[in-house]
């Protein structure tokens, strides 16, 4: 009972200024531009602890401003993306532990945007691991290295979860713990 449509879509392909250059001759071989793309992020490594100890010094004072008011949108939003780039680019730059602390802390973050309670407590928790899990001897482990930290930094973020409204807006619906990910072969605790 299908019913033909009088019309069919058209595809078509455009062809685009990158198209176009993707495809002219000349240029480097893929395997040469992959190696100088880690090339340059190996070097990035060695300025990536300084540039996170000031993200994190920027995250602490957003982190206090929100304290003093939870209503203050742009510093939330500031800390927000401060702690999503910590997520973004810890492990790119061996730092597994910065990234799950900070995907952590990310899902807190958004449990108060939704209506839940700021709690300091949950908040310093997550602040003060990202201070422990920059150092060296935490550099290339990952959560399941860790399953203590990483169950309890779960169950934080658990609880937040919890103290949320009854009648969650859409951020908070679309909240749950396994939004913080661990690495493959993790047989940590959740």
């Amino acid at each position: 009972m299908s019913e033909k449509p009088e019309h069919e879509a058209l595809i078509f392909y455009v062809d685009s200024r990158f198209e176009r250059m993707a495809r002219r001759p000349g240029g480097i071989a893929r395997e040469e531009a992959l190696a100088n793309a880690q090339s340059h992020v190996d070097e990035l490594k060695f300025d990536f602890v300084d540039w996170l100890d000031q993200e994190l010094q920027q995250l602490g004072a957003a982190l206090s401003q929100i304290e003093v008011d939870p209503n203050d949108v742009t510093v939330f939003d500031r800390a927000n993306n401060i702690c999503s780039q910590l997520r973004d680019v810890g492990t790119t730059m061996g730092f597994e532990l910065v990234t799950f602390v900070a995907g952590s802390l990310c899902a807190i973050l958004e449990t108060i945007r939704a209506g839940a309670t700021y709690d300091k407590e949950m908040i310093d928790c997550h602040i003060n691991a990202l201070f422990l899990v920059k150092t060296d001897p935490y550099r290339n482990m990952s959560p399941g290295q860790l399953p203590e930290m990483s169950s309890g930094l779960r169950r934080i973020v658990d609880l937040a979860i919890q103290t949320t409204p009854e009648e969650p807006g859409p951020e908070a619906e679309q909240l749950a713990v396994g939004k913080i990910p661990l690495s493959e072969g993790d047989d940590g605790p959740r």
